[in-house]
């Protein structure tokens, strides 16, 4: 969806973004990584309105923070 502006499931258009965001407690969309809110990594969700199919993604400027992070557990 984030690409393609189509939803993969029913094949809609009628795709919104919200932004990943961090809030106070840790609140909000996003991958906290350390103790405070400087650490966090927002996730951005794509939401297909007709069917309400979601994908969430992060920036790819923060890819390498989550991969190096000690909660980090590679696969």
């Amino acid at each position: 969806m984030k690409h393609t502006n189509r939803c993969p499931k029913c094949g809609s258009g009628d795709i919104v973004r919200i932004d990943g965001h961090a809030g106070a407690y840790a609140s909000g969309n996003n991958i906290m990584l350390g103790a405070t809110i400087f650490s966090a990594v927002n996730v951005n969700r794509y939401i297909c309105c007709s069917c309400g199919f979601t994908e969430e993604w992060i920036d790819r400027e923060d890819i390498e923070k989550v991969k190096d992070s000690k909660k980090a557990v590679k696969l």
